[in-house]
């Protein structure tokens, strides 16, 4: 892979089609279905890739049942359709997951209304999962004795789809795509603000991590920012239809609390949605959903009291859930894309995650607002059509640009993978087999894990104990994987600062190992730098 030095160099020197400012998912999908169908694209993001909301997700890929009570019928239909696309692209990294639902006592809908809703639901998603069941309480205290079943009125369940890795990792990959097909993708590289001088954009950018400055020619700008959107805008003299209201979602990491692979989902006390969701050896609870007024957000008092009292009530416990229980936290804003002059009028909470594209055909700037996960394919493609239409060029514009590799990658990996016995080399607690795990990480380049295992089985040993992380996984991640910061490898491109106590990690005896593999004669630089935060 190019190194960072020629990257900056390539992006100063080469008119671009496309720049697209913003790694998160509406970035990351843009880059990738772009360079995909033949467009010379540029990446820039000022802090890392999938740095800011899209880390903070609930790592689910979900139609939007929430949204049907506001009859958002067309919208949950779309969500819906993308969710099955990302379940059959996607096969290893988004899955079909259960969700008991409990319904409590004098909630604003009878179980069984909310019952037929999950049937309109599973309808209006052409029966794609496996279709809804009713549950009488003994029967959820047989299949989720952990529930409080005493406290519910009645449980419905039904299907949606979760991310097996961590959300930040699936907008990586997409990133990852982009670059493969001839992308320039650069992180830590900020935006200053941009001119159009009537034939080309001119967007002055930099380098966050040595301070100089360069220029980045293109015949398109997409703002991509995410929750900076309506503030690049204002860099740029962009005109835009939408702009963003904040949402603070707030989710508490602890051990497992069920051996099923299960979403338990319930309404809190003022009626809020919230889950206890599974991730791999430790369970994920939340999430709030507070309005906020900054993109700057951090978890309080109330946010931990508020998720961890609703647990405590709705599940049998052999002692209630406390502060000393949360191993990790996430934190982030969902940005809401509302219309210019609307004042938002309606109930904050019912408010869908729709996006929306606007576009001055005139400057040839795009503007992306709001989003999901569960969208993003749709996102790339409309993308896609708003490029071709302001007269950009896409050579392979019916290239399907999505979608894990088949033929013969995938046959020759996991051909290599049964004759070297490679799920043997599982470390005993790990969550799931090596073969299908490197894979869906990795896609065809993990036949290169293959053959470090082969030459070396420590390389198949976990590098931290209590992660699944290999020690295999550090070189192939220094080649590929673009990381500048300890934390782009502890929280994105792996998830390990979400299995650990800071503590722990910081005592662990193979995280100097990567940072030296990573980082090489910075590495005591970065492990600092990491944990400057906890010496204060």
């Amino acid at each position: 892979m190019r190194s960072r030095k020629t990257n900056l160099t390539n992006l100063a020197e080469r008119r671009l089609d496309v720049l697209i400012v913003g790694g998160g998912i509406n970035g990351a999908v843009a880059a990738a279905a772009l360079a995909s169908k033949g467009a010379s694209v540029g990446l820039i993001d000022r802090g890392d890739f999938a740095g800011f909301t899209s880390q903070h997700t609930s790592n689910l890929a979900w139609g939007g049942i929430k949204y049907m009570e506001n009859y958002e019928f067309p919208l949950v239909r779309d969500l819906c359709l993308s969710r099955n696309a990302l379940i059959r692209s996607y096969p290893s990294t988004v899955r079909e997951i259960r969700f008991l639902t409990t319904i409590p006592r004098g909630f604003r809908h009878r179980p069984l209304t909310m019952w037929l809703g999950a049937w309109a639901y599973w309808l209006i998603g052409n029966c794609f999962t496996r279709p809804p069941r009713r549950l009488s309480r003994r029967a959820v205290e047989r299949e989720e004795p952990l529930i409080e079943a005493s406290s519910g009125a009645g449980f419905v369940e039904y299907s949606d789809a979760y991310l097996h890795d961590n959300d930040a990792r699936f907008v990586f990959n997409f990133v990852r795509t982009a670059v493969d097909r001839g992308a320039t993708a650069i992180n830590y590289v900020e935006s200053l603000g941009a001119r159009f001088d009537g034939h080309i954009w001119r967007t002055t950018a930099r380098d966050v991590e040595s301070g100089s400055e360069f220029e980045i020619e293109s015949d398109i700008l997409i703002n991509a920012a995410g929750a900076f959107a309506d503030e690049h805008n204002d860099l740029t003299g962009a005109q835009s239809a939408h702009r963003h209201v904040y949402s603070k979602g707030v989710h508490l990491l602890v051990e497992r609390m069920t051996c099923e692979r299960r979403v338990l989902a319930f309404f809190a006390d003022d009626g809020r949605l919230f889950f206890v969701i599974p991730m791999g050896r430790r369970t994920c609870l939340g999430t709030t959903d507070t309005r906020v007024d900054s993109p700057w957000t951090e978890v309080t008092a109330d946010d931990r009291r508020f998720i961890l009292d609703n647990i405590n009530r709705r599940l049998r416990l052999d002692r209630p859930l406390t502060q000393a229980d949360v191993i990790a936290e996430r934190c982030g804003v969902r940005p809401l894309a509302i219309a210019k002059g609307e004042k938002n009028s309606g109930d904050f909470l019912q408010m869908s995650r729709k996006h929306a594209i606007d576009m001055d055909a005139q400057r040839r700037h795009l503007s992306i607002y709001g989003g999901k996960l569960t969208d993003c394919i749709n996102v790339g493609e409309e993308i896609c059509e708003r490029v071709q239409s302001l007269k950009v060029r896409l050579p392979r514009a019916r290239y399907r640009w999505y979608g894990e590799p088949e033929g013969r990658a995938k046959e020759a990996y996991f051909r290599q993978a049964k004759r070297m016995s490679l799920d043997a080399f599982t470390p005993a607690d790990s969550s799931e087999g090596l073969t299908t795990r490197y894979w869906r990480r990795y896609g065809a380049a993990a036949i290169e894990l293959l053959e470090r295992i082969q030459t070396d089985p420590k390389d198949a040993q976990v590098l931290i104990e209590g992660t699944e992380y290999t020690r295999c996984e550090i070189a192939l991640a220094r080649q590929r994987e673009m990381i500048v910061k300890l934390e782009d490898f502890l929280r994105r491109r792996s998830k390990i600062a979400l299995m650990m106590r800071r503590h722990e990690l910081l005592a662990a005896d193979g995280l100097q190992h990567a940072c030296n593999a990573l980082f090489g004669a910075t590495a005591r630089e970065r492990f600092d730098e990491y944990f400057a935060l906890d010496a204060r």
